[in-house]
Formats: C-alpha cells, structure tokens, sequence
C-alpha cells in the first residue's frame, strides 16, 4: 500500500474514533487538566497614590484536577504558573509583578449522566490570588474574590478530551509601602483557555 493511502486509512480512523467517541460524566468520576491560557485584565486596573494604575494582559500554563460528587454536580481546585504582568502608572512603565491565581469551584454540569461527545460545564467560587516580585519598595497583600467560569469538554476517546473555558474573577488588593498603604490594584481578570482533560 502507498504512503498517501496508508495517511488516508489513518486519516479516516481518527476521524471514526472521534465521531463514535462518547462521554457521560458520572459520580465518582476524577479528572485532571492542563493547558494555556490568556488573562485580559481590561482597563483602570487601580491606582498608586493620584496615579491610575495599568495591569497589562499575560498568558501561562495552567492546571487542575477535579471530582464529581453525582453525575451532574462536582467540585475542581485549579491554578497556574505565575502569570507576569507588566504594570504602567501615569502612561509610564513601573515594573511588573507575578499573579498566582488558585480557584475552588462547584461546577454543574446539565449533560451529565448522558452519553454525549459535547460536556458543557458552569461553575461558581473562590479565588485566591497572590502578588509576589513586586517592584522595589512595594508589597501587594493577598486577594479573596468570587469567580465564575463556563467550559465544555468534547470526547476524543472514553478517558481524553478536548478542553475549553472562559472564567472572571474579582481581584482587588492594596498596595503598600514603608508600612502604609499607598494605591490599590483591582482587576477583574477574564481568562480565556484550552487544553486537555484527562478522566479517570
């Protein structure tokens, strides 16, 4: 058999693997995920004394691992590696500073307990956010915030999956200096990712 026609045979069974390939999400069901993601942090993103403070976007890996408690209801802790964001106040560069976002969810999902490529998810909790290589002279305390995100994961084969989410986040935390707390960052981080799930 030629090369062209054993690249089209194999072509043509991934396809057939994808398009048989079927999820149901049941309780007791262990997942784990990784992949990129993109932060866009808007606009106004607080102030430094009189100063608008600008907080610019940033993209990292991600990660995290989750559980379901039924077939529709379950709960997922996930993080990143640092995300660096360059900081401008006044129109002038001021550095950067690390983000580390860590998120605890409940998440539902509707499609649950059914036989389908396609699981949608929706989610609602806590972020945990810390600041750290700030520049010389500052500190950013820690932030506590809701977050919220929607997803959906779609089945390549019973345990592997395509992943997709879109979440926002509250972050707000003061800036301080020599003791006293000078400005204050605020951010509402819309996150954009992708990646793979992998259930066991």
């Amino acid at each position: 058999m030629s090369n062209m026609k054993l690249i089209t045979a194999a072509i043509f069974s991934a396809s057939a693997l994808v398009s048989q390939a079927a999820l149901a999400y049941e309780a007791g069901d262990i997942f784990v995920r990784g992949g990129v993601a993109q932060t866009d942090t808007g606009s106004e993103n607080g102030n430094v004394g009189t100063a608008e403070l600008d907080v610019d976007n940033a993209r990292g890996f991600t990660y995290g691992a989750g559980y379901l408690f039924s077939d529709k209801i379950g709960v997922e802790l996930n993080s990143s590696e640092k995300f660096e964001h360059d900081l401008s106040a006044a129109g002038a560069s001021a550095g950067s500073v690390d983000r580390l976002p860590v998120n605890l969810l409940v998440n539902y999902y509707p499609m649950g307990g059914l036989e389908s490529r396609v699981q949608p998810y929706v989610g609602v909790g806590l972020n945990y956010t810390s600041f750290s290589s700030e520049p010389s002279g500052l500190s950013i305390d820690e932030s506590y915030g809701a977050i919220g995100q929607a997803g959906v994961d779609l089945a390549v084969t019973d345990n592997i999956m395509l992943n997709g989410y879109v979440s926002y986040a509250d972050v707000n935390a003061d800036i301080n200096a020599a003791g006293a707390t000078i400005g204050e960052v605020d951010i509402e981080p819309v996150t954009i990712g992708g990646g793979i799930t992998y259930r066991f």
